[in-house]
């Protein structure tokens, strides 16, 4: 079988199993040829276990309409907001502190984002994921 054409990737972000066509996620797929009830049906299915996290995912349209989506894990920040339990990042993230959490606990998330942080070990994923938490206001212990 030879390659699909394909005609445009980009990249959005959606909650897991509870994705809806309504904007933004249904003119982002319809502007690029992607039916967003098929998509929607597919993403939904597919994320499930994510219930209600955001999750980034790229999708791949081709020339005969057709789709392929990758569904990657979610934003560092969405992740350290749950593990602190807070609503949104500092304004003033140099000045106002919203929470604590360890370098052990960064380790923990760079191994759940595994293959979608640009790191070569375990060590620089922790430093990533420790970079996001200070720059969201977030004190880095250890």
């Amino acid at each position: 079988m030879a390659k699909k054409e394909i005609t445009a990737q980009f990249k959005i972000q959606a909650p897991g199993g509870t994705a809806t066509p309504a904007p933004p996620i249904g003119p982002a797929l319809g502007q690029h040829g992607v039916n967003p009830g098929q998509f929607i049906q597919r993403f939904n299915a597919a994320t499930a276990a994510l219930k209600g996290k955001v999750v980034g995912v790229v999708i791949t349209v081709y020339k005969d309409r057709t789709f392929d989506f990758e569904v990657k894990s979610p934003p560092a920040s969405v992740m350290l907001k749950d593990l602190i339990k807070a609503e949104k990042g500092s304004g003033e993230p140099n000045k106002n502190k919203i929470g604590k959490v360890t370098m052990a606990q960064c380790k923990q998330l760079a191994k759940e984002k595994g293959k979608d942080l640009n790191a070569f070990d375990d060590e620089h994923a922790a430093r990533i994921i420790a970079g996001t938490a200070r720059s969201m206001g977030i004190t880095v212990e250890g």
